[in-house]
Order: C-alpha cells, then structure tokens, then sequence
C-alpha cells in the first residue's frame, strides 16, 4: 500500500491487512493441518506395529512447537511487501490481492461488489461494467486475481484480514455506490 499513499484533503478510506494478523492467522492454521497431519503419522505408526517410544513423543511435542512458527514466519516473509490492499475514494477503487498487481477501477465502472466466503478466507468479487474501463497499476507482482460471472470477468480480492474488517469494506462501498452495491 507504500505505493498508494493518501493524498492531502482527499476523501478516501484504505484497507490493508496487518503483518500481525496475517501471521497469527497463519500460525493456526499451519499448526491445525500439522497437528492432524502428526496424529495420522502416530495413528498409522502404531497400526503398523511401531509403537512410539518416549523420545518419539518428546520429538513430536518439539515439532509441534516448532514448525508452525517458523512455517508461518516464512510465508509472512515472502509475501512481506505484497499483501493485499484496497482504496476507495471519490475518484474511484483500487486494489490488489496478495502478490498481484494494483487495479484502479472508476466508480461508474462497477457493476456489482460481492461478499463471498467467510472470516479470514473472505474474498470480495468485483465486476466492472467493461474490462476496457479497468487500468492494471504499474509494480511488481502477477497480474490481478480473476474469475469468470455471469459471462464477465470480475476481480477478486482477499480482505478477510484486512483491516478494517469486511463488514466496514461493505458499509464503506455501499455509501460510494449505494444504488448498486
């Protein structure tokens, strides 16, 4: 978002997701699926007559402790300078999923702003009226997140850890667009 910085007087609102939380986030959900992942190991191990000793048990206790920290520490360092973002102002929205380029879309080019999914996995799907209004912003990154609806393609960010939270994003977009939000 360092290359989209508010301008003086100008009446806009951003969304960004916070280090912090995209990292906690991650920490869960690292440890969650290698928990599982642990316990299958154990459970096969001891149908397979390989019962685990103590210092096996003691190894998994470490691993558990371990490798979501430093898994999620590194997915937070790679993708460090290219979370995603979202501006909207009165000249109209900008965005970027995680890792992708920036889009600037004016206000009388959105056609429909959707919600889809829910807590940290929520996406907001946006359909512009024509792809010729869009302008892909200049930067590092793949090109931007797309889907196909309704015989359109529409643009799909990640803001189910950005901050402010969706429900803002939503009341923040329906006082932009009200009639078609």
């Amino acid at each position: 978002m360092q290359d989209h910085p508010l301008e003086i007087g100008e009446d806009a609102t951003t969304f960004f997701q916070p280090r912090g939380m995209v990292f906690v986030t991650m920490l869960w959900v690292i440890a969650l699926a290698f928990l599982v992942v642990r316990a299958l190991w154990l459970l096969i191990s001891i149908a397979l007559g390989m019962p685990p000793t103590a210092a096996d048990l003691v190894t998994i206790a470490e691993s558990l402790l371990i490798v979501p920290v430093v898994a999620a520490g590194v997915v937070v360092l790679v993708a460090w300078r290219r979370f995603g973002w979202l501006k909207s102002s009165v000249r109209g929205l900008e965005f970027a999923a995680t890792g992708r380029r920036g889009v600037h879309l004016p206000w009388s080019a959105v056609a429909s702003l959707a919600l889809r999914r829910w807590g940290p996995f929520t996406e907001l799907v946006v359909t512009p009226t024509s792809t010729a209004e869009v302008t892909e912003l200049p930067g590092p990154g793949r090109r931007p997140r797309t889907v196909r609806r309704d015989a359109r393609t529409a643009y799909v960010i990640d803001v189910g850890l950005m901050s402010p939270g969706p429900d803002v994003l939503l009341a923040e977009l329906h006082r932009r667009i009200p009639s078609r939000v």
